[in-house]
């Protein structure tokens, strides 16, 4: 077998995302250090499952006290794995505080996808945090500004302009060109409408894309320590996730925590390049697992992932009596211990 012939035979099962169950993974020395846009698409393609429904958009979230984990998070789990998530921005703060070298973020909506492939082009556009707000929610950028400003600078002095429409306008065609010239994305005339959709949602509603929390009380929060953790609190996250975005380590798949093959899909790419499991962030999908019956699928599920012992759940639950847009309390599980009967 000549060299050529050799290499095509060692790489074709990785570049193709094996379908799980069909034949052996061949491993490869550690996690990517960049996709290019071919293997993103491939990756988010083969590993995604049919557009499911749920009962509202999600364009941001609505856990007010999710930086409360923070401090904990970061001392339980290692940095350099790979980070799963789902739903809309919180994930960009776990994010930060994992520094992960691959993430991935289900959702069982199409919709999501779109969502994650807006910030996507967003991130890729914008040279600092100012800028990124600027184009996130179409208002013109204030003056005074820059790498000292807190998240609360940020909002304070962009709460006090205007939505910009000529500005949204330009944004919304520099974000299509983004996905669908520079990175070549296929994306459909179904899903422009949809990236237009959720793009116009952050022009009209301003902060309040979700009546409560807004945008602003969810990046201004802080940790139980007082820290200020969001992506947007200090240019050193939001830098690493511009450089993760860049490089197409960020990968939005759709599929059903309980489904047949987002999840393990992911689990055998990421046995196939020797990567583990840093932290996996639930939001309260659980809940509606074990409504319909599939909570034993999932950990199966995650059973077949590369874990160790510093694995670590990000999970959500009700706190009732907290208040509106209050009342969700996040907490932590070892990921390895609570799957291991699941295998």
């Amino acid at each position: 077998m000549t060299r050529r012939y050799l290499i095509v035979f060692v790489l074709a099962p990785i570049l193709n995302l094996v379908s799980v169950g069909s034949r052996p993974v061949v491993p490869v020395s550690g996690p990517p250090s960049r996709l290019d846009d071919r293997e993103f698409w491939r990756l988010s393609s083969d590993a995604s499952e049919p557009d499911g429904y749920f009962r509202s958009d999600n364009l941001t979230s609505n856990e007010l006290l999710f930086q409360r984990v923070v401090p904990e998070l970061v001392r339980r789990t290692r940095a350099g794995g790979v980070y799963l998530g789902v739903g809309p921005e919180q994930n960009f703060t776990y994010i930060a505080a994992v520094r992960p070298t691959l993430a991935i973020i289900f959702d069982v909506r199409r919709g999501n996808l779109l969502v994650q492939l807006m910030y996507k082009a967003l991130f890729e556009l914008s040279r600092d945090r100012a800028e990124f707000v600027s184009m996130l929610f179409s208002k013109p950028r204030p003056s005074g500004l820059g790498p000292e400003s807190t998240a609360a600078d940020l909002f304070a002095a962009f709460g006090a302009a205007a939505g910009d429409e000529t500005l949204y306008a330009r944004n919304l065609d520099a974000i299509r060109r983004q996905l669908t010239r520079t990175h070549g994305f296929p994306l459909s005339a179904r899903d422009l409408e949809g990236l237009e959709y959720v793009y116009h949602a952050f022009y009209s509603r301003g902060f309040a894309v979700r009546f409560s929390p807004t945008y602003a009380d969810l990046m201004t929060q802080t940790d139980t320590d007082g820290v200020a953790r969001s992506y947007l609190a200090s240019d050193a996250s939001f830098a690493l996730l511009k450089e993760l975005e860049s490089k197409n380590l960020v990968i939005p798949v759709i599929g059903d925590f309980g489904g047949p093959r987002a999840i393990r899909a992911i689990g055998a790419y990421l046995k196939a390049h020797s990567a583990r499991v840093a932290a996996f962030y639930l939001s309260n999908v659980e809940q509606y697992l074990y409504q319909d019956g599939k909570w034993p699928a999932f950990c199966r599920n995650v059973a077949t992932l590369p874990l160790d012992p510093s694995s670590t759940f990000i999970r959500s639950s009700s706190g009732r009596g907290v208040g509106f847009g209050v009342g969700f309390v996040s907490r932590l599980g070892r990921m390895a211990e609570e799957v291991k009967g699941c295998e």
